[in-house]
């Protein structure tokens, strides 16, 4: 009964909200404003209590070893393809359930102070609850068509959530972006679903891990070449985790998310969504164990995105963007230690991480809201000492970020470089040196973001600096919670996630080969390797600190000196002039001459406009015959009559 509770709280409160939604009138009158309360009240009372509820499944599932799972009903059953609705929970799903509970509930929370002056609370209220069933549904999935059904709910509620502000015509762009790049990568999850099906008869899960070393050498033959059937399913799967989990490549759409509330770039971009792309690819270890190909990819995509993106949040001025692209760079962290067979510790930078970067995106917008609406760092300064609260907890987040003992970030970064390198492999070794150089720049820009937006003089206007003010209460809590997890989950949980006793908490809910052995070899790395990130993390916040505190003059100065390389990262790389022009000006003048062309000239030219022209030209010559003048329809009748006898006289004839 507590399962079911964790994953349908938030349904019932998103459905409460929703009708709340339509009984609302009018911007400013008390009945708003008190359907706006309840929708509040409702939602975040409904995940507070699934984030309770979801602790106590953690306690018996996680700690316990009380794993199962709860059949609902049969969903499809057509010959043998049968599919049922049932919440699988092991200690991975216990795991995800603490993360996307605890930090939905504080951004329900959170909401209640920063949404107040929005005249759609209760919709927003809803979008937010909706997206957490999703994702619990994804998570809790027995079998892979519902764990789809998770999937496609949440990239649903991200376009609603992101295109909120539908006034804005940027969020509109960055809502169908998001909403069109995640295709991409669920119809190659669909693929890969679709290819287990066909390898083993079953989209159930545990069916597909019990046979899956059957399977291991099965071939697949696809254009009439044959492939290893396992890895080609792998490589499709690990495309939809792709997109959602924004890897190089699919990646344009995150940091064009930013346009949603800043709730809504918490919710998404740091525990939930994004890390639904990690969770699959853990969750489906006993089938990428099988694949070293899969395996390769995984890390190679991994390592790249997370030096790429780090390069990327160097430039950037929007406090947003910044953060956003630092999740895209840690989530490349995640990957890669997947990739080289770290599930665990992937999965543990995954809680950590979901902690202090909400705590991140959460401060940012304490920041806005103190700074009236402004984003631009540019813009800021000097008001470390009007909002203290907020400044400390930033300071927490980044020092988490960064990697800064005793913070979560330098337990789980750690683990995950030393996994690399225990992976003794090339692919291995490229992992940890990018992941290296990531770590030294995530520690420059985490720092560049606090000393340009709290210290050195003001630079936003008189009037904005006038206002500025601390965040209340209601706004202020959520922060301290997350902050209080940015400090102790990763000394809480490094010895059951991957220490002594990480064999014995996730039990069955992971496979790892013999063959692998990049965790074990991670707690053996020499010493050099185990204080490598301390001291690039260290390297990095210096820096930043001579850059943007001692000499500010030098950033400008250094810009100017390499301006192709400054251009490309603060351009993103032209990722998105890029795919502009391979992709959408050739879709553009496809769909246009498809338009004009196919559809107007021939189609229509020749069908129904076509034939309505014709009847029309030859209603109006009919017309012209119609004259009124007695001796014109004389001369007709003549005419006529000549040809009845003409034809009567040959006729005969012949």
């Amino acid at each position: 009964m507590i399962i079911k509770a964790v994953v349908f709280l938030p349904l019932f409160a998103a459905i409460i909200a929703g009708i709340l939604a339509f009984m609302r009138h009018g911007n400013d009158s008390e009945s708003s404003r008190r359907v706006d309360t309840m929708s509040q009240w409702i939602t975040s009372g409904g995940l507070l209590l699934s984030a309770v509820f979801a602790t106590l499944v953690f306690i018996d599932v996680g700690l316990n070893g009380n794993a199962r799972t709860i059949h609902l009903f049969t969903w499809i059953d057509s010959g043998s393809f049968d599919v049922a609705w049932a919440l699988k929970v092991d200690t991975l799903t216990a795991v995800m359930m603490i993360v996307v509970t605890y930090v939905s509930a504080m951004v329900h929370v959170y909401s209640i102070g920063y949404m107040h002056h929005d005249h759609h609370v209760p919709r927003f209220m809803c979008y937010l609850s909706l997206f957490t069933f999703f994702m619990l549904t994804l998570i809790t999935a027995d079998n892979l068509v519902q764990m789809f059904f998770g999937w496609e709910g949440v990239g649903l509620c991200s376009y609603l959530l992101i295109g909120f502000w539908y006034h804005k015509p940027s969020a509109n762009a960055a809502a169908i972006k998001a909403f069109v790049v995640n295709r991409v990568g669920d119809f190659g999850f669909a693929l890969g679903i679709f290819a287990v099906y066909m390898i083993f008869d079953t989209v159930h899960l545990d069916t597909i891990f019990a046979t899956a070393p059957e399977k291991a050498d099965t071939m697949l033959v696809v254009f009439g070449y044959e492939f290893h059937a396992l890895t080609i399913a792998c490589l499709l799967l690990f495309v939809g985790a792709m997109g959602k989990s924004a890897q190089l490549g699919l990646h344009t759409w995150l940091p064009d998310a930013m346009e949603g509330p800043t709730p809504v770039s918490a919710l998404i971009h740091a525990a939930t969504m994004v890390t639904a792309g990690v969770f699959m690819v853990a969750r489906l270890s006993p089938i990428f164990e099988y694949s070293d190909l899969a395996l390769t990819v995984v890390t190679i995509v991994g390592a790249s995105t997370a030096i790429f993106a780090a390069t990327i949040a160097c430039t950037q001025n929007d406090i947003k963007r910044v953060i956003a692209y630092s999740t895209c760079s840690q989530l490349g962290y995640m990957f890669f230690a997947l990739g080289v067979s770290a599930y665990s510790a992937g999965i543990f930078h995954l809680m950590t991480h979901g902690f202090f970067k909400a705590l991140l995106f959460l401060g940012a917008g304490s920041v806005i809201h103190a700074m009236s609406d402004e984003q631009d760092m540019r813009k800021m300064g000097g008001i470390w000492k009007l909002i203290p609260v907020t400044y400390g907890l930033m300071w927490i987040g980044n020092l988490a970020l960064a990697g800064i003992p005793p913070f979560a970030g330098y337990y789980s970064k750690d683990i995950v470089l030393e996994a690399a390198y225990g992976a003794h492999t090339g692919v291995g070794s490229y992992a940890f040196y990018m992941g290296l150089l990531a770590a030294l720049l995530t520690a420059f820009y985490s720092w560049r973001l606090l000393f340009m937006t709290f210290h050195g003089s003001p630079r936003a206007d008189e009037k904005v600096m006038a206002h500025v003010h601390e965040s209340p209460k209601v706004i202020l809590f959520p922060l301290m919670f997350l902050a209080t997890g940015a400090v102790l989950s990763g000394w809480a949980g490094y010895s059951y996630f991957v220490g002594e006793g990480a064999v014995e908490f996730w039990g069955n809910s992971l496979l790892i080969l013999d063959s692998h052995p990049a965790l074990e070899n991670a707690h053996h790395v020499p010493m050099l390797v185990k204080y490598a990130p301390l001291i690039v993390g260290v390297i990095g916040i210096g820096l930043a600190y001579v850059l943007y505190i001692k000499r500010p003059d030098l950033p400008g100065k250094i810009a100017a000196s390499i301006p192709t390389i400054y251009a490309i990262s603060f351009n993103k790389w032209y990722f998105d002039e890029l795919y502009d022009r391979i992709f959408v000006r050739p879709a553009f003048y496809l769909g246009r001459n498809l338009w004009k062309v196919g559809d107007g000239t021939l189609i229509d030219g020749l069908g129904p406009d076509g034939i309505s022209s014709a009847v029309r030209i030859m209603a109006r010559r009919a017309a012209a015959l119609q004259t009124g003048y007695l001796y014109h329809y004389a001369f007709a009748m003549l005419c006529g009559a000549v040809v009845l006898v003409s034809w009567y006289l040959f006729s005969n004839v012949g």
